[in-house]
């Protein structure tokens, strides 16, 4: 009996002793960490010895993940995404702690070729980081109406770009858009100074084909939160509108059209020319 208990009280105090082991400093889940702490990396795909567009995304650290990567977001702790610019580009993380802090650190990526196809629309509309876009003036009309799937530019009642305040108060002469890689976002400002911000995506593959065949419209823009300047459809109350079909988009020249619900061919569409500055 002397025996077992005098093994009771080693194994007591053999217990205490551990518990008295100081806390070893390592990072677990659960652990809250900084920004300095970060285990992330982001490194592009090589193809035939050049940095590709496809960048591979990996958060090795105990917290929860946010990726932006200008032209999108993710929130897996590892991901493969495209970048649509060559260059050196910026990814933004954000990590989350356990316990609701937040962190956040910047990744500089480098990307030598586009080997991944993307849209050349998110170079011409934002130049890779963002570029300004205004009434192309000189144009015979920058905005007015003429007949879905049969015009490409205003036709029937046209405008310039000196009468655009009568329509758009602010949105005629001296008015911008400004598309921004980072975050797709679209910024209008108005001749006053005025701003108004929201966001832009676009659909290539939504094409607009006449009965022959022919492409009418290549793709589709659509923004959120604002509209293209004097974005409006005057035969639905003035009505905001958010979807375009893209005419033309180039480095140069973009022209969009919208159609009246329910327009058939040569039924009212709205068209507005633009050009980058």
């Amino acid at each position: 009996m002397k025996q077992i208990i005098t093994y009771i009280g080693l194994l007591i105090l053999g217990l205490l002793a551990y518990a008295c082991e100081p806390i070893e400093d390592r990072m677990e889940l659960g652990s809250t960490i900084t920004a300095d702490q970060l285990d992330i990396t982001a490194a592009p795909v090589i193809i035939n010895g050049k940095k590709s567009n496809k960048v591979v995304l990996d958060n090795k650290s105990p917290v929860l993940s946010s990726w932006d990567f200008g032209t999108g977001t993710t929130q897996k702790k590892t991901d493969t995404v495209l970048l649509v610019t060559t260059g050196t580009s910026e990814i933004i993380f954000t990590g989350l702690n356990p316990e609701g802090t937040k962190i956040t650190k910047k990744v500089e990526v480098t990307v030598d070729e586009l080997t991944f196809p993307v849209p050349l629309e998110w170079g011409y509309l934002t130049g890779g980081t963002e570029r300004n876009w205004k009434w192309d003036e000189t144009a015979p009309a920058v905005w007015g109406n003429g007949g879905y799937l049969g015009n490409s530019a205003p036709a029937w009642w046209t405008l310039k770009e000196a009468d655009i305040n009568g329509q758009a108060p602010g949105e005629g002469i001296g008015a911008k858009m400004t598309f921004s890689l980072r975050g797709a976002k679209l910024t209008k400002t108005k001749s006053t100074g005025e701003k108004e911000e929201g966001a832009f995506s676009f659909d290539m593959t939504k094409v607009t084909k006449l009965d022959d065949g022919t492409v009418w419209a290549k793709g589709k823009l659509t923004t959120r939160g604002v509209t293209v300047l004097c974005g409006k459809s005057p035969n639905e109350g003035n009505a905001p509108v958010y979807e375009y079909d893209i005419m033309i988009l180039n480095n140069e020249k973009m022209i969009l059209s919208y159609a009246e619900p329910g327009a058939a061919a040569w039924g009212t569409a709205w068209f507005w020319v633009f050009r980058a500055e």
